[in-house]
């Protein structure tokens, strides 16, 4: 099978799988081509309510394919570009985004994990950022999302020795939110995107950008909060002691 990204969406949650097990997931320059487009068809969809990104089989990402490097040194197209380019896509998509992680999750796995808002994990799994490894400059953009997650001293441990991490201490600096027994990612993931899906996309958009620093943004969700029936459903909802039906869906795109 050619390596690629396939998608479903089920139930409000998109799901995006890199399917590459020949090489452990490692992303082809195709594939990182792959991802911003596909990423900006499920975010046009408004059935898409969260979405999962993971990886076939036992192994999450394993990074870029190394056969793929020679191109990085020069122009714009290098493999280099293009994870930065899907990374950016990936923390830019306006619902929650998840990593759920098995196995491996290194060099442009590790990326594109920490580009997404939150990460659940497997036991045994392991972590890397590895560019010390093989001489390469980690991306700005990559370096400070990292830092953000975990804290600049765990950001320079994993950026300076390549050292691969566990899940306890991956929990612990804060680059994983929850580790799960073997067998039991697959049903947390599930359940937690379902409660995400059920909840206000209003609040879940504001609060992502908010948290994001666009102070800038506040006149933007005060209008749209004026204009959403989402308080209002879901205060009724709460007085009648029912599930709410939040219908929020944003004025304009592309901003």
């Amino acid at each position: 099978m050619e390596p690629q990204l396939s998608h479903t969406v089920a139930e409000g949650v998109a799901t995006v799988v890199i399917d590459h097990p020949a090489k452990r997931n490692a992303m082809t320059p195709a594939m990182w081509r792959a991802l911003p487009p596909l990423l900006a068809k499920l975010a046009a969809d408004p059935s898409v309510r969260a979405l999962v990104l993971t990886g076939a089989g036992g192994t999450f990402c394993a990074g870029a394919d190394i056969s793929s490097l020679d191109a990085s040194a020069e122009g714009g197209d290098g493999p280099q570009r293009l994870s930065v380019l899907a990374e950016e896509a990936l923390a830019a998509f306006p619902r929650p985004t998840l990593a759920a992680v098995r196995g491996y999750c290194v060099g442009g796995g590790a990326q594109l994990a920490a580009a997404c808002d939150l990460r659940f994990a497997e036991e045994g799994s392991r972590f890397g950022v590895t560019p010390a490894k093989l001489g390469i400059v980690y991306p700005a953009s990559s370096t400070a999302r990292l830092a953000t997650l975990t804290g600049p001293a765990t950001a320079k441990y994993l950026l300076f020795s390549g050292e691969l991490i566990g899940t306890e201490r991956a929990l612990r600096c804060g680059l994983v939110d929850e580790v799960l027994p073997v067998g039991g990612l697959g049903a947390r993931v599930a359940a937690f995107t379902s409660v995400l899906a059920a909840r206000s996309p209003l609040t879940q958009a504001a609060a992502k950008e908010f948290v994001a620093g666009r102070t800038d943004r506040i006149a933007h969700w005060e209008d749209e909060a004026r204009r959403s029936t989402d308080a209002a459903e879901g205060v009724a909802a709460f007085l009648e002691r029912r599930a709410p039906h939040f219908t929020w869906t944003p004025a304009t795109t592309g901003e």
